[in-house]
């Protein structure tokens, strides 16, 4: 352990001394868009990643543990993600600059820092405030605060990518808390409030990029609701990020975006459960179908491919199952199997007949999570869909003749040589 403790040391004294910021922008041409990070085209082959050990919630926080605890729980997972060639990871503010530098300068992968922009509510002169009034003048003040304070804190740090602010917060409109429901549809019954919410945006962004000029900012929406507003009131933000969950295929994502709002598309967060609602069964076959499937299409509309030209790529959801995910404080060591909402995009677990909900948000881990030991850390244990991303990742988008090879590339993925490479991991999994 000490020569963890040394290898932290020296590390972040050469950053100190010889680590320069990480210049990040996007590039727009007749050939399309695309991240440029230091000179050099970039694909995001990003993850959403967290760390809960089994029978904690959102209550807990890694950057609050030991350094000690803190190291091991990075190196083991980090070590995973950059084994299957994840070069960028989705954390939500609360994490260190020293880490964000430790796990680019020893996996060489960077770090979108998220700020929720209010998504899950606000402390307002004392009085904690549920559902965030974005067209409050206060709140406003409090928001654009946190969000300069947060660039002048990181606007330096070596692994830094982007700035991603909220947390598909045109949801957070009408939903009454923080867990998952059918997405809302009629946007009408809240036109106003969302006008206020992106405005903040956009007053976000500029004050933002007059900080920091060397990492873009990107907003979080939910698929693609109230696409003309953010056309109207975010012409300052860099990049258009969404959480989209449409099954095997995004349908008219790149070319909605690229047609209304002239930006670059960013998959803030997408992917498929490994649970199937109508066998009852985890189902690790289904989740990789409908990752790489996804994959392809990110891939296909990357700059200079002949589609739509205006992926940057994305972010799977996620990289570990969530336990605490359906309840949120309740029932905290149980790996619920209830599927809380119905999305017939992911048709594979749909009984016809019934009409059920099939999302089962425990279940969205490409890795599968051990019990917690007594030190509080768990080991993690790789699903199908981890080694059919693995060559999804493996695929350059930017290589000479990546148009004519992509189509058969992925044609050549083997969802069962996932399964057959995941089946070994099956019997260390006791739920």
């Amino acid at each position: 352990m000490r020569n963890k403790f040394l290898r932290l040391f020296f590390l972040l004294l050469s950053i100190s001394f010889f680590a320069q910021t990480d210049h990040v922008i996007v590039v727009k041409n007749e050939q399309g868009m695309k991240l440029v990070v230091n000179g050099n085209d970039f694909i995001i082959n990003g993850m959403n990643w967290d760390y809960f050990p089994i029978g904690t919630n959102y209550s807990y926080s890694l950057w609050t543990q030991s350094e000690d605890f803190i190291i091991q729980a990075l190196d083991k997972e980090m070590g995973l993600l950059k084994n299957m060639g994840v070069n960028t990871i989705r954390v939500y503010t609360g994490i260190q600059p020293k880490w964000i530098t430790y796990i680019y300068e020893t996996f060489g992968i960077y770090t979108m820092l998220n700020h929720s922009f209010g998504r899950y509510g606000i402390m307002v002169n004392g009085t904690w405030i549920a559902k965030t009034n974005y067209a409050n003048s206060e709140t406003q003040k409090i928001l654009l605060k946190e969000v300069t304070d947060l660039a002048n804190k990181y606007k330096n740090t070596p692994g830094l990518l982007l700035y991603l602010l909220g947390n598909e917060n045109n949801y957070g409109l009408v939903w009454k808390g923080a867990e998952t429901e059918d997405i809302p549809v009629n946007e009408g019954d809240y036109s106003v409030a969302a006008k206020y919410l992106y405005k903040m945006f956009n007053k976000a962004a500029l004050e933002m990029k007059s900080i920091d000029k060397s990492h873009p900012i990107a907003m979080c929406n939910g698929d693609l609701g109230f696409l003309n507003l953010i056309a109207k009131e975010c012409k300052d933000v860099d990049i258009f990020g969404t959480n989209m969950y449409r099954g095997k295929s995004f349908g008219d994502a790149f070319k909605r975006v690229k047609n209304l709002l002239n930006m670059p598309i960013l998959f803030t967060e997408f992917g498929s459960d490994a649970y199937n609602a109508v066998t009852n069964t985890e189902d690790q076959k289904m989740q990789s179908f409908f990752m790489v499937e996804n994959w392809k299409e990110i891939y296909l509309n990357v700059y200079g491919l002949g589609k739509y030209e205006n992926s940057l790529g994305g972010f799977t959801f996620q990289f570990s199952d969530g336990w605490w995910k359906y309840a949120q404080i309740k029932n905290l060591d149980i790996h619920d199997n209830n599927a809380s909402w119905y999305n017939g995009g992911y048709y594979l677990d749909i009984n016809k007949e019934k009409n059920n909900n099939n999302m089962n948000e425990e279940w969205f881990g490409i890795c599968a999570k051990g019990p917690t030991n007594p030190s509080g850390s768990y080991t993690l244990y790789p699903r199908a869909a981890y080694y059919s991303l693995k060559q999804v990742h493996s695929f350059n988008p930017f290589e000479s003749d990546a148009k004519n090879s992509l189509v058969k590339y992925f044609s050549n993925i083997s969802l069962k040589d996932g399964v057959l490479r995941a089946k070994k991991n099956n019997i260390l999994i006791k739920n």
